[in-house]
C-alpha cells in the first residue's frame, strides 16, 4: 500500500508567489498540487519551475489577470473526454475549472476536479447583483454535473462558501455577508447531496472545531483577531473518502513572505 498526497491552494497569482509555492512543494512534497486563481494565461504560466521540482505532468486552464486553475503532478494524468466531465459549469468562458483522471494502478482510477467558484460580489441578492447570480448559477451547474458521476471522484478548490456556523469567525456577524448567506449554504448543501460527497475537512475535524482557510488582507495582523472563514474545500465520493488517511490545513503559510489570503490544504490517501 502506498500514500498519495494531494494539495489544493488558491495562490492569488502564481507568478507573484512562485517563491512560496516552491517552498511549500519542497517542504510538503505533495504528489499533486491543484492551484486556483493563478491569474496567468497558459503561455506565461511558470511551468518550468514546477517541472524542476518533479511536477512534469501539467493541465492548465489560464486567463489573463483573472481566475485560472492548474493541476501540477508528479504522477501521470489522463485527460477525460466524456460528456459528463465536460459539463460547462461556467457558461461564459472564464477559466474556473480543470479536470483529469489519475491512475492508481491495478486497474483503479479516480477523477480529480479543480475548481474556483465565483466570489459573488458584495450584495447577496441575485436580482440586483449579477455576480451573485453568476455564483449561484455556477453551483447549480456543478450540482447537475455531480448527479451524473459514476466513479470515485475528488473535487477540490476555492468554493467561496463557508457552509457551517463554525466555518466562520462569527456566524452572527456574517449571516448576511456573501460567502456565508443562507442561499449560498443551501446551494452548496444541494451540491453535497447530489453525489453523497464526504467533506474531508469536517470528516477529520468535526464541527464545531475551528477550521479556517482564508483571512482577509484588510486585517493588519490576521493572527490577532483571527477573523477567518473556511472557503477552501476537498470533497470525496464515498469510495475515495474511504482511502483518506489524513487532512491538514497549512495555516502557517499565511505568515510567509507575500502570502496568499488563502492557505493550502493537503489530504493523504492510502492507495
Amino acid at each position: 500500500m502506498t500514500s498519495l498526497k494531494i494539495a489544493s491552494w488558491n495562490i492569488n497569482s502564481v507568478r507573484a508567489r512562485i517563491g512560496i509555492v516552491e517552498r511549500f512543494l519542497r517542504e510538503q512534497q505533495p504528489d499533486v498540487l491543484c492551484l486556483q486563481e493563478t491569474k496567468a494565461t497558459d503561455d506565461v504560466f511558470p511551468a518550468a519551475a514546477f517541472k524542476a521540482l518533479g511536477y512534469r505532468h501539467q493541465r492548465l486552464h489560464g486567463q489573463k489577470m483573472h481566475h485560472g486553475v492548474g493541476i501540477l503532478s508528479k504522477v501521470p494524468l489522463q485527460d477525460v473526454d466524456d460528456s459528463c466531465w465536460r459539463y460547462d459549469w461556467q457558461d461564459n468562458g472564464e477559466a474556473r475549472h480543470v479536470g483529469v483522471r489519475l491512475d492508481l494502478g491495478g486497474g483503479k482510477t479516480f477523477r480529480l476536479e479543480n475548481v474556483y467558484v465565483p466570489a459573488g460580489g458584495d450584495i447577496p441578492d441575485p436580482e440586483v447583483n449579477p455576480k451573485f447570480a453568476q455564483k449561484l448559477a455556477f453551483v447549480a451547474r456543478m450540482t447537475r454535473w455531480a448527479e451524473c458521476l459514476d466513479e470515485p471522484t475528488l473535487i477540490v478548490g476555492d468554493f467561496n462558501i463557508a457552509p457551517l456556523e463554525s466555518d466562520v469567525w462569527s456566524h452572527k456577524a456574517l449571516i448576511n455577508v456573501v460567502s456565508h448567506t443562507p442561499v449560498e449554504v443551501d446551494a452548496l448543501n444541494g451540491l453535497l447531496a447530489a453525489h453523497d460527497w464526504v467533506d474531508l475537512g469536517r470528516h477529520f475535524y468535526p464541527a464545531p472545531a475551528r477550521l479556517h482557510t482564508w483571512w482577509s488582507y484588510r486585517s493588519p495582523d490576521w493572527t490577532v483577531n483571527d477573523r477567518g472563514r473556511r472557503l477552501d474545500h476537498m470533497w470525496a465520493s464515498r469510495p475515495m473518502a474511504a482511502m483518506a488517511t489524513a487532512h491538514t490545513v497549512h495555516e502557517d503559510c499565511r505568515n510567509w513572505l507575500k502570502p496568499s489570503d488563502h492557505v493550502p490544504l493537503v489530504t493523504e490517501f492510502a492507495v
